[in-house]
């Protein structure tokens, strides 16, 4: 196959036996997601997955780091929490003060700034959603509209707002440092902005000798969609990551929007990826659903030069089923555009 296919390492697929069966169904890389952890925190996964590419005879392993980059984040919560619909709880800015109640929600600075009364706060890629009804200095009350289970670190965004954030944060960069040492082979940046956000990370990498590391641009947000012509020529693969992009505009939209920016892509001749709920319901299912694997043939048809499971993988029930699906279709789309030719 000439499409990429990679895969999440997470609970779900962190054994060698795991990690061999996804290589064996057509896994050609991984992406270590380092949202919440650090790379030596996953060495042994690492090395899990190195031991498991040399036992399915394969060649050339490709290791992805994701940095946190400029995403606002939930802060730490004594413990999951199941919202539902209707119920009501106070959100707190983050830093005011490390002593939350187990009813108060911590969120970043800048979100819990830009919240008002009758804005939405959407909470792990739009999957949970909160409208805040009363806004005062030190604390928002919001009622559920979306519910679903509250967890901590999982990524905020306020619908409308862009925030100004750092574009690498203290623990990316220490990360960016250690990437060589444990044979990382690209980087992937998210939420990009501006050509700015790119040449940041290039500094950074060629300071800390791997500047030969690849540069994946992540376009979550509507500055990178505005500007994705600029960044082509300062990343090595741009990154249709739909689930904050999503987040970032009227749901119907983002089909259109994956189709312009990969007609930019195939007109400049730069790789893209599309990434996000490929197989999402495999998280809990044995089977996807034929929506999902028709999108899967749309990314391969647009000329995705790769695609990515997620949850699909990290923490799904049927991670080398979701990968069998995914790399079937690929081969079935690649299969029936040669036939076009």
């Amino acid at each position: 196959m000439n499409t990429k296919i990679y895969g999440t390492i997470g609970p779900a697929c962190c054994n060698t036996e795991v990690l061999t069966q996804l290589f064996e169904q057509g896994m050609t890389g991984v992406r270590i997601n380092l949202s919440h952890v650090n790379l030596p925190e996953v060495s042994g996964w690492i090395r899990n997955i190195r031991i498991a590419h040399a036992k399915a005879g394969k060649m050339d392993l490709e290791l992805l780091i994701d940095l946190r980059g400029p995403e606002l984040r939930l802060g730490k919560l004594l413990s999951e929490r199941l919202l539902l619909e209707g119920d009501r709880l106070t959100v707190m800015s983050e830093g005011k003060t490390n002593l939350f109640d187990p009813t108060e929600i911590p969120v970043p600075k800048p979100a819990f700034e830009a919240l008002e009364e009758g804005r939405n706060l959407l909470i792990d890629d739009g999957k949970i959603m909160l409208e805040v009804e009363e806004k005062r200095s030190r604390a928002a009350e919001c009622v559920v509209v979306r519910g679903g289970i509250l967890k901590s670190g999982k990524s905020v965004a306020v619908p409308g707002v862009c925030f100004e954030t750092p574009t690498l944060t203290e623990s990316d960069i220490e990360n960016i440092c250690q990437a060589k040492e444990y044979g990382i082979t690209g980087v992937m940046l998210p939420f990009v902005r501006g050509k700015e956000d790119l040449q940041r990370l290039k500094q950074v990498l060629s300071e800390n000798g791997a500047a030969d590391l690849r540069v994946l641009a992540k376009i979550e947000n509507m500055d990178g969609v505005e500007n994705i012509r600029e960044l082509l020529q300062y990343c090595d693969e741009v990154v249709i990551a739909r689930g904050d992009l999503g987040n970032a505009m009227p749901l119907w939209k983002l089909p259109v929007v994956q189709a312009k920016i990969a007609s930019v892509c195939r007109e400049a001749k730069k790789p893209f990826m599309v990434v996000t709920q490929m197989l999402y319901t495999m998280e809990k299912a044995a089977v996807p659903t034929r929506a999902e694997v028709s999108d899967i043939f749309r990314a391969v048809s647009e000329g995705a030069s790769s695609v990515m499971l997620t949850g699909e993988t990290a923490v799904g029930n049927y991670p080398v089923e979701a990968m069998k699906y995914m790399t079937e279709t690929v081969r079935e789309a690649e299969v029936y555009l040669g036939m076009l030719k």
